[in-house]
């Protein structure tokens, strides 16, 4: 009696297993500004995993207007919060529409991947660019800032968050900066190249 119900527990074990979780960090464009609930492309991301029978679960602690200072103070936190297999870094974007110091915005990057890295969660660093107004030298240095980080610590990089729409204005909000419902799966796809060779169920997606 006892085997057989230890069988069955072990059986069981699997669908009462946590499910690892990806944490999507970053600002208005992740976090769904001007989008009803369940558009943006977190909460996509969320439906493909659970379409694809993939175990994990998405938490998005995304803040509309959140720089890379505000995400450093607070990633501890929400590190403990959610214990984070895998954290998709995509912040800087306010940074350089503020004109803000860059070698700072880096210093900012490095302490989030540094505090994820400590908490075991592999980072994914999500590019930002900014429009050429800025000036050649800050918006080239601005987008090279992502890449080199990526570069140096030997982690995965999803080039640019907007590729493939940034210049096409029907998918923006009336804004020109938030991308429109429409513009969410395609980010989603975006992120999903880099995204899934980083997931344990690799051999099931496709």
């Amino acid at each position: 009696m006892l085997i057989r119900l230890f069988l069955l527990l072990t059986l069981l074990l699997p669908s009462f297993a946590g499910a690892a979780t990806i944490l999507v960090y970053g600002d208005s464009l992740s976090a769904g500004y001007g989008l009803a609930r369940g558009e943006d492309w977190a909460q996509l991301l969320a439906q493909r995993l659970r379409e694809k029978k993939l175990d994990y679960t998405v938490a998005n602690a995304s803040i509309s207007g959140e720089t890379t200072l505000g995400g450093a103070n607070r990633i501890e936190q929400t590190l403990k919060n959610h214990r984070p297999a895998i954290t998709i870094l995509a912040l800087g974007a306010n940074d350089g529409l503020r004109g803000s110091d860059l070698d700072a915005m880096r210093r900012n990057l490095e302490r989030i991947i540094d505090a994820a890295q400590k908490a075991k969660s592999r980072v994914i660093v999500v590019g930002m660019r900014i429009p050429p107004n800025y000036g050649q030298q800050y918006t080239e240095k601005f987008q090279a800032t992502f890449s080199e980080i990526a570069k140096k610590r030997k982690l995965p990089l999803v080039p640019f968050l907007l590729e493939g729409f940034a210049e096409k204005r029907d998918y923006f909000l009336p804004d020109n900066l938030h991308p429109t419902a429409a513009a969410q799966p395609l980010i989603l796809d975006t992120v999903w190249k880099t995204l899934a060779p980083q997931l344990k169920n690799i051999n099931k997606i496709k």
